[in-house]
């Protein structure tokens, strides 16, 4: 969300929500990195007041929500307390936006809250193959999985396009994923290959898959047209997770 009134704006200042989230962490190492001012949000989401109080004192440019409730150990938590991720995930997000856009920090807003910008992560997966929520490592650890392909987001590549979104003050719905399509299978493959050549796997079909899990899973590919014609550079996902994923993590055979 842009805070910014146009020329002559001050340096950048982002405040960040989702502290102790994977990808909320990784924000803040990235600021880090590139010398970016930032600090975390310590307001609630669907507390107001705490929001406009972060606002207040922290004075930020931009606005990142990477807060929100995913489940754990996946998605079927969210199934069964609704309540819970409802009051996360879509009447804090409204409650941050609208705050947002009523500090006056922004000029001439619509209704449809014209200073965000939305970005639809799927199945996000990066380097770091020991964290839990990485889509590689929930799947390796499946007993069976399905085989379909789908869009999919790297985040060692589109983690920092977010931050260079910000500065663009680009607004509106982006899929926030790589071009392309790749299959359970096709990663699990590469897993294969560059991790451990005895990793094993079977798969099932999505009618087993249904009899036991709770919500239903989607299986998309999401048009990047939007998102490439913006960053040309934007790698294909098969390649991407060659470059960012799999290449640094390749394992090496001794002789």
């Amino acid at each position: 969300m842009s805070l910014q009134n146009g020329s002559g704006s001050p340096p950048y200042k982002f405040l960040i929500y989702g502290r102790t989230g994977w990808i909320g962490g990784v924000l803040g190492k990235l600021c880090e990195a590139q010398g970016i001012s930032y600090q975390y949000g310590s307001g609630r989401l669907e507390n107001r007041v705490s929001l406009e109080t972060d606002l207040a004192e922290i004075k930020p440019t931009h606005v990142f929500n990477a807060a929100g409730v995913t489940g754990r150990p996946n998605v079927d938590w969210c199934e069964s307390h609704k309540v819970e991720t409802i009051r996360a995930n879509v009447v804090g997000t409204l409650t941050l936006a609208d705050v947002c856009r009523e500090k006056g920090l922004v000029e001439d807003l619509l209704s449809n809250y014209e200073n965000v910008c939305t970005l639809r992560v799927r199945m996000p997966i990066s380097s770091d193959l020991s964290n839990p929520r990485n889509f590689i490592t929930k799947i390796a650890r499946y007993e069976k999985v399905v085989n379909i392909p789908n869009s999919m987001t790297i985040l060692d590549e589109l983690l920092p396009i977010s931050i260079e979104m910000a500065k663009r003050n680009l607004t509106g719905i982006y899929n926030f994923t790589n071009p392309g399509v790749v299959s359970h299978n096709e990663i699990l493959e590469m897993y294969k290959e560059y991790i451990n050549p005895d990793f094993t796997w079977k798969n099932f079909t999505l009618e087993e898959q249904a009899k036991v899990i709770i919500a239903p899973r989607s299986n998309n590919e999401l048009d990047t047209n939007k998102l490439s014609t913006e960053f040309p550079e934007l790698l294909p996902i098969k390649e991407s997770l060659i470059k960012y994923v799999f290449g640094p993590n390749k394992k090496t055979v001794a002789a």
